[in-house]
Formats: C-alpha cells, structure tokens, sequence
C-alpha cells in the first residue's frame, strides 16, 4: 500500500472514531478514561498538536471545537454529567505517575 492510501484510510477511520463517538454522547469522557486511557479531550488535542506540528497555528479550544463539531462548553452542558466521586477515584488510581 502506498503512503497516500494508507493515509487517507487512516483519516477515514479517525473520522468514523469521531462520528461514532459523536453518536454516542451518552458514554461519557471518564468512564473513557477509565476504560481506555484516552476519551474525546485526548483526541481533540492530538488533532491540535498535529496541526501544530505542520506550522498551523490551533489552539486547544479550536482543537476541541475541530473534534467535537461544537465549542466544548456546548458539548459539555448538552452531554456531560459531573462525574460520580468513584469514577474520579478509579480514574486517579490508574493515572500514571511520572
């Protein structure tokens, strides 16, 4: 496979990610977190530092808004409960300690 063709899968599959993960707002980013190591907020800012990596100047609410297809205040107060004090608690003891 050729690198063009490997990268356009590899957007078109970030897309998909994306667009299922925008259909399923009810799965909220920290039981992501808890799951995955990663949720919306980890995909939004490697967008981000992607473009930033190319020379184009995005900050992390544009990131955001990119990923979300929304300003994240929006998709937050649309989506986003407050996390239950044992979901912060399990997401603390898996964080990795540097």
């Amino acid at each position: 496979m050729d690198k063009q063709t490997q990268t356009e899968l590899e957007a078109a599959a970030f897309r998909r990610l994306r667009d299922h993960l925008a259909k399923r707002s009810d799965v909220q980013n920290i039981d992501m977190m808890n799951l995955t190591g990663f949720c919306r907020n980890c995909l939004s800012r490697w967008y981000q530092e992607a473009a930033n990596e190319r020379g184009i100047e995005m900050s992390k609410d544009q990131g955001r808004e990119a990923f979300y297809g929304m300003p994240y205040e929006t998709f937050r107060k649309l989506h986003q409960s407050e996390a239950k004090p044992e979901k912060l608690a399990e997401f603390e003891a898996k964080r990795p300690t540097d």
